[in-house]
Parts: structure tokens; sequence; C-alpha cells
């Protein structure tokens, strides 16, 4: 397991268009490559780890797949979660967490 969650939004600056989702998909296109297991949600893709490095390389990766198609300025923002004392949970089980409290 892992006990490192991270989400992680991807910006690119200067595009013609309003529209991201083809360039989202030139980075998430990127993780699959190397065996990147994701999250995407509405605002962000969610990255689990056993440590900082594995969330940095992912999106370093990410990063790296934009500039090679072009893009000259990429905003990125990062939260990390670094749970100690549960390193056994998942994104997963944060969501089945808060459903529970709502029922």
């Amino acid at each position: 397991m892992s006990r490192i969650v991270a989400e992680f939004s991807i910006i690119p600056i200067g595009v013609s268009s309003t529209s991201l989702s083809k360039y989202i998909a030139i980075a998430l296109k990127e993780l699959q490559k190397n065996n990147i297991k994701f999250q995407i949600t509405p605002m962000g893709t969610i990255l689990e780890g056993d440590d900082l490095d594995d969330i940095f390389r992912a999106i370093s990766i990410a990063h790296k797949a934009l500039v090679r198609s072009g893009i000259k300025r990429i905003i990125i923002k990062i939260e990390v979660d670094d749970r100690l004392d549960r390193p056994e949970r998942t994104a997963q089980e944060k969501v089945l967490s808060v459903q529970e409290k709502l029922n």
C-alpha cells in the first residue's frame, strides 16, 4: 500500500483554446506509458505513492510530456497528504470514510 496521497493539477498557459483536456490527456498518457496509476477528478489528478520521490517523479513525467508537446509555460499545483500513522490507507479509503459519515 501507499502512505502518500497527492493531488496535482497541471495547467498549460498560452494555448489557443479554453479547453485543456487535450493537454491533460497528453500528460496522463505519459503516466500510463510509465505504468503509473492515477485517478482523474474534475479539477486534478490523484496519485498514491510510498514516498515523495514517487509522487514528484510522476509529476515530472507529466510535466516533461507537455514540454515535449511544445507548451512554453506550465503551472503545476500540488497537494500532498503524508499520513505516517496510517501507511496502509488509500485514496479510496479516504473517500469511503467521508461517505460513511454522510450516512
